[in-house]
């Protein structure tokens, strides 16, 4: 008798946390519509962003190419037409993975606002992470795509002939965003603290411009400053998914630059969890 209460009791269990796992799905799904429709009510945004886009990346291209030439050729492992591949994916993907200032969370911390968010029977983190990706997915076409076509007109593009690199940058793409994400909310979160964000958002977007290979490609850092670049979540969010969708790992390689990414961003999420949690505390404990 006790070994089939203890099986009734075991399959409530286990249909109570399948019960908890399809909320928390379709919250996610939820909160993911919602940032795609949020986002696409900005058109014109959207187009003015994929035209700086394709400006910056023009002076990007030249830039880069002139510095492979004057180099004599080759640098870094780049010919003036990888570097040019590499200038326009990186203009491609940067509307999705978000380099540009994000102060939202911090906004709704200092007027108090976040408490709404803390009374929802949701997490504030996997509300905001969810609705993040829907404005990835939403502005990686419209947004990446016309680089891309200005580029393969003006430089060429070099990319793989075969299918794998594509379906491992894409799995390496959404991990960026998602790292991207981690990190604007750990900034973000500064803000139970300090009054002003616009010292740590600079800092952040400074170490972050240029440790991340948006600037320069990582592989061109003299050996200490990769060494730094390395042991920061920078590169997970742009130089790994371009060496993937190019074709500059694979294989093995490939497979484990994207367990960085995912180490980087397990790491970064829980540790979002926790200074969120310390930080909606000590507002409790002040009244907000």
């Amino acid at each position: 008798m006790t070994g089939v209460v203890g099986g009734k009791t075991g399959e409530l269990a286990v249909d109570d946390y399948r019960h908890g796992l399809d909320a928390q799905l379709a919250i996610f799904v939820r909160f993911f519509a919602m940032g795609v429709r949020r986002w696409s009510t900005y058109r014109l945004a959207v187009a003015a962003g994929a035209f700086a886009n394709t400006v910056f990346g023009l002076l990007r291209a030249n830039i880069t190419v002139a510095a492979t030439a004057a180099a004599g050729g080759a640098l870094g492992g780049y010919d003036a037409a990888t570097v040019a591949t590499y200038v326009w994916l990186g203009q491609a993907f940067a509307g999705a993975v978000n380099f540009f200032p994000w102060t939202e969370l911090a906004a709704r911390i200092r007027l108090g606002d976040v408490a709404v968010d803390l009374a929802r029977p949701v997490d504030p983190q996997l509300a905001y992470l969810a609705a993040d990706l829907g404005r990835a997915v939403f502005q990686l076409v419209p947004r990446g795509a016309p680089p891309l076509l200005v580029g393969a007109v003006v430089t060429g593009l070099v990319l793989p002939a075969t299918p794998w690199p594509y379906a491992l940058g894409v799995l390496s793409l959404l991990l960026a965003v998602s790292v991207s994400f981690a990190c604007r909310w750990l900034v973000n979160l500064t803000a139970f603290w300090l009054l002003d964000l616009r010292g740590p958002m600079a800092f952040y977007q400074t170490a972050i411009s240029i440790l991340c290979g948006l600037s320069v490609p990582v592989h061109w850092f003299p050996g200490w400053l990769a060494r730094v670049a390395a042991s920061t979540p920078f590169p997970s969010m742009l130089q790994t998914p371009i060496d993937v969708v190019t074709g500059r790992i694979v294989g093995v390689d490939a497979v484990a630059a994207i367990g960085v990414q995912a180490a980087w961003l397990a790491g970064l999420l829980v540790l979002g969890q926790v200074v969120f949690r310390f930080g909606a505390r000590r507002l409790v404990v002040q009244g907000g």
